[in-house]
């Protein structure tokens, strides 16, 4: 309620309804609205890679376009840093109150899916950055790790500038970002799979449930392949973790996993990375996301939570 309201005097005020900025066309010459405005899609970048919730996200560039409009920009050197500070420290705030969120949330939370534009998936390094399984490794950080790793692994910035963005010294910034490194290469997906063979194996999969024959499930499945869904208490999904190809194929292909009637899949890119869209009588009911191994599934992300699906509805310019 209090986000809708925000969003209406957003409107009212003349900024825009997604971020609480200035509107994307960058109106007028003032120079604070040209430097926001060109940086936005960095912004929203660096706030959903640190948060994994495009909603808090846009809050995050709400917050920071507060503190911008305020500033003297006499006495700022670099924009873009400066703008990345912000951007960071309102984070890291979202981020602790997340954490709190998180902890009696219903069943599994995964990240909110975006539909991202083709430019995303090119960036290779960007695309792996922000796939939900990345995410999904983002979230064991600690806040303070995430957003070292994030502002140093994603967007190279230097440890001087990351040690500015959250309040710690450039040594104590080093030995962080050390530890999130290793943290985050123990879990990470081993090696790059690119997209053609992410959308094969994506394919195999989408033919075998659309059959229901659960031997070819089976066999584009990973024998410990993971089944993760999120409906946020409002729609069905697995409550926990489902492990093993033979429990993951037999839920999906006669369980109540199956796929409903008056349901269609059909492929998107979501968060850099080939994706199925399943619509339910034209509705847009599952976003699924996939982990891909060695041309097997070894992860399946099944997003329902309706508040998570709102951004499915436009493209999101990603950027570095």
């Amino acid at each position: 309620m209090e986000r809708a309201e925000a969003k209406e005097r957003a409107v009212e005020d003349g900024r825009d309804e997604h971020t609480g900025g200035p509107p994307a066309g960058g109106a007028g010459t003032d120079p604070a609205t040209e430097a926001f405005v060109g940086h936005r899609n960095l912004l929203f970048t660096v706030a959903y890679e640190m948060l994994g919730s495009a909603a808090d996200a846009e809050d995050v560039l709400q917050e920071t376009w507060l503190r911008w409009s305020g500033v003297d920009l006499a006495s700022v050197r670099d924009r873009r840093a400066y703008l990345v500070r912000i951007t960071t420290r309102q984070a890291l705030n979202r981020l602790r109150t997340l954490g709190r969120r998180k902890e009696s949330y219903v069943g599994s939370w995964l990240p909110a899916p975006l539909l991202t534009t083709p430019d995303v998936a090119e960036d290779v390094e960007l695309a792996d950055s922000v796939s939900t399984a990345m995410m999904l490794v983002l979230e064991t950080l600690a806040p303070t790790e995430r957003a070292v790793f994030v502002l140093r692994e994603v967007f190279a910035l230097e440890y001087d500038e990351i040690a500015q963005a959250v309040d710690r010294k450039p040594a104590a910034v080093r030995q962080i970002a050390h530890r999130a490194r290793a943290h985050v290469a123990a879990r990470r997906p081993r090696g790059h799979v690119s997209s053609a063979d992410s959308r094969k194996a994506l394919d195999a999969f989408r033919q075998a449930v659309e059959t229901g024959d659960l031997q070819s499930l089976l066999d584009v499945l990973a024998p410990d392949v993971v089944l993760l869904g999120d409906g946020g208490g409002v729609k069905q999904a697995v409550l926990r973790p489902i492990v093993g190809a033979d429990k993951v194929a037999r839920l999906l292909a006669a369980g109540p996993g199956r796929i409903p009637t008056g349901s269609s899949f059909r492929f998107a890119q979501v968060n850099g990375c080939p994706a199925l869209l399943l619509r339910v009588d034209g509705a847009l009911d599952t976003v699924l996301t996939v982990r891909v191994e060695d041309g097997l599934v070894t992860g399946l992300y099944a997003v329902r939570n309706p508040e998570k699906l709102s951004h499915m509805r436009r493209e999101t310019t990603l950027s570095r």
